[in-house]
């Protein structure tokens, strides 16, 4: 066999990690792209290796009953929302099992029964937060280019998966609330008629560079950051005042120049436009009694599905069990979204972060909200976490730790085991990086509980919440 052969009649038996469909030929491995489980399919060979191939599917024979239409006419273009074509409970149990087979053959680990997994309540228009891409030259389809259509043509949407050079035009996205939609295809009219140059991301030219829209979970409020090149208000206030012209949803205006060769900006100075610097996002408390508010600025993280937001921690608040006694760590803890949550139930919370802006992001909303037990410190969490810091601040009773996806680093790993809490509520992103710590956790504990919930409909992505409760 060699690339481009074509393999035909594969019966497709289930799903794979990052969204791939699996399927077996004479005890071969085969890794789909395109495809649903049920499906029988013709595929084209992409990779060839000695444990298994990879291919594409090229013609559908037979339909899976776990197939659906996709509703968004950017499907099989974008790589967002790539499970769309597949019913949405067959996606709660895709991804449920997901996380038992990264647990168990992975980590290795005994398991309780694990809970059902939490869907969404929302399925579309559930992100609060979307970059969007300018690109002086949008990406050509095949049948584009076949037919004679010449490069030149700006864009301002999304990259073509792996490929960091080619952006397509967006013409309507599912993923964030209204006015979402609206303000992008504003922001592009209004510099195509301004001849704003967009930026060449291949010849690294250009002024317009990316533009991020985060709104709040109620839709009261909405933030618009625009990043150019570089400083000429000329241009920037143009694109601004158009907004505000059309948009009084619009309560926060805000610009960053950046001459890098990457679009981050977590280093650079923001400029407030106009309008609040932040938004204030609304979370109803754990026991229901009130609210809490959390501002966010441009560089804040905040769960980019509010809603379901509200929901994981509840379970992270119930799986930690507090009375009113605990001293909690709260490892990762970003803006001090957990931390402020669990506060009012708690002796003392001490959060620690990685990224110092949003340490300081997490004591303006402990102040906010009225919150006096709670202390925040910045650096790396390996090196903060250590016996001198254990022994000045207490050891902890409980730990909720919600790393990135790469996990926790082994040394904070280890460091847990010599806090010993009585309990650990590790929250993931990643259940493959969380079966490895519990792997090296599980010298000690053992896990008790198990809560998958579905943050990102549509995707390949699953948040878990597990409980770890410690030997004797």
């Amino acid at each position: 066999m060699k690339k481009g052969d074509v393999l035909e009649g594969i019966v497709i038996d289930s799903m794979a990690a990052e969204g791939k469909c699996v399927a077996r030929r004479d005890g071969q491995v085969i890794f789909i792209e395109g495809g649903a489980p049920g499906d029988t399919v013709d595929i084209v060979l992409t990779k060839i290796k000695k444990q298994f191939l990879e291919g594409k599917v090229s013609k559908i024979i037979s339909l899976s009953p776990a197939r659906t239409t996709p509703f968004c006419l950017h499907f099989g273009t974008c790589g967002g929302c790539s499970w769309q074509h597949i019913d949405y409970e067959a996606q709660l149990d895709y991804k449920h099992r997901q996380v038992i087979d990264n647990l168990e053959r992975l980590g290795g680990l005994p398991l309780p029964d694990v809970n059902r997994i939490m869907g969404s309540q929302q399925t579309r228009h559930y992100r609060n937060k979307l970059d969007f891409t300018f690109s002086a030259n949008r990406w050509l389809t095949k049948d584009e280019l076949n037919k004679g259509i010449a490069f030149g043509e700006p864009a301002l949407g999304y990259h073509i998966p792996r490929m960091y050079d080619k952006v397509f035009d967006v013409k309507e996205c599912h993923l964030q609330p209204d006015p979402s939609n609206a303000i992008r295809l504003a922001v592009k009219e209004i510099c195509v008629r301004e001849q704003i140059p967009f930026f060449d991301l291949r010849k690294q030219i250009g002024f317009l560079r990316t533009i991020t829209i985060r709104t709040t979970g109620d839709g009261k409020e909405v933030m618009i950051i625009l990043q150019v090149v570089y400083d000429k208000m000329e241009w920037t206030g143009k694109i601004l005042a158009g907004l505000e012209e059309r948009f009084p949803q619009i309560t926060s205006f805000q610009f960053v120049v950046n001459g890098k060769r990457n679009d981050t900006f977590a280093d650079l100075d923001i400029q407030c436009w106009k309008g609040n610097p932040f938004i204030t996002e609304r979370m109803t408390k754990p026991d229901n009694d009130g609210e809490l508010q959390f501002r966010v600025g441009p560089k804040s993280f905040y769960q980019t599905n509010s809603r379901q937001a509200q929901r994981l921690y509840r379970v992270a608040w119930e799986y930690a069990e507090l009375t009113g006694n605990e001293t909690v760590y709260d490892l990762y803890t970003g803006t001090g979204t957990i931390a402020c949550f669990v506060a009012g139930h708690s002796k003392k919370v001490i959060g620690l972060e990685y990224v110092a802006a949003a340490v300081e992001d997490a004591k303006v909303n402990s102040k906010l909200n009225g919150i006096s037990n709670t202390e925040f410190f910045a650096g790396d969490i390996k090196d903060l976490l250590d016996d001198a810091f254990l022994d000045q601040h207490g050891r902890p009773d409980v730990v909720i730790t919600d790393p990135p996806r790469a996990g926790m680093h082994e040394h904070v790993t280890r460091m847990l085991l010599k806090a010993a809490p009585k309990r650990i509520v590790y929250v993931s992103c990643n259940p493959a990086t969380q079966a490895r710590d519990l792997a090296i956790l599980s010298e000690n504990y053992v896990i008790s509980k198990v809560q998958p919930v579905d943050m990102f409909p549509h995707t390949v992505h699953v948040e878990n919440v597990v409980v770890l409760s410690r030997n004797g």
